[in-house]
């Protein structure tokens, strides 16, 4: 597994790095495919701040901790992303074990035309619109964008107000 150690407004000194990596490795015993793990360490004021990326045959997986001393935010986010991966190979277990259920209705959300202030590139991986919402769920994201699998077009997985999620499909 490769891990990337960032700093931002901080030095990522030998030990700190050192002391991530270490941490970072444990993930092996859940995950064995993962492929790169990004940490990224920050501060701010008196905050510090610590967002795990998990790369993992095509998912990702992810997390964040912020309390006042760096070594305790890296223990805290991976608590959380340890949580989160037990609760992705639970998922995993019992998606095999069911089948296939239908999606509700694609409702359209809101038209707005925003300023774009950030821009995101990442490789997708063809899933099923049920898988799309279990990384959805890992990234607590409020939509997901993926390749189906069946069709090969580009499609849009969001969550509704009432909790449940809307799929958008191209037209051909």
């Amino acid at each position: 597994m490769n891990v990337v150690v960032n700093g931002r407004h901080i030095e990522v000194t030998p030990a700190l790095k050192k002391y991530a990596e270490e941490k970072i490795g444990k993930f092996d015993r859940y995950l064995s495919n993962i492929t790169e793990a990004v940490v990224t360490l920050s501060v701010q004021k008196y905050v510090h701040k610590a967002e795990v990326l998990l790369k993992a045959n095509g998912v990702m997986i992810q997390a964040e901790g912020s309390t006042g001393e760096i070594y305790s935010a890296i223990d805290e986010v991976l608590e959380k992303l340890e949580r989160q991966v037990k609760k992705f190979k639970e998922k995993m277990v019992s998606h095999r074990r069911q089948e296939k259920g239908g999606m509700p209705e694609a409702g359209t959300p809101p038209a707005e035309t925003p300023t774009i202030i950030k821009r995101k590139r990442f490789e997708m991986k063809p899933m099923n619109p049920d898988e799309a919402a279990m990384q959805m769920e890992l990234l607590d994201k409020d939509f997901f964008i993926f390749t189906n699998d069946q069709s090969g077009d580009i499609n849009v997985l969001y969550k509704r107000n009432d909790g449940n999620f809307g799929l958008i499909e191209p037209v051909k």
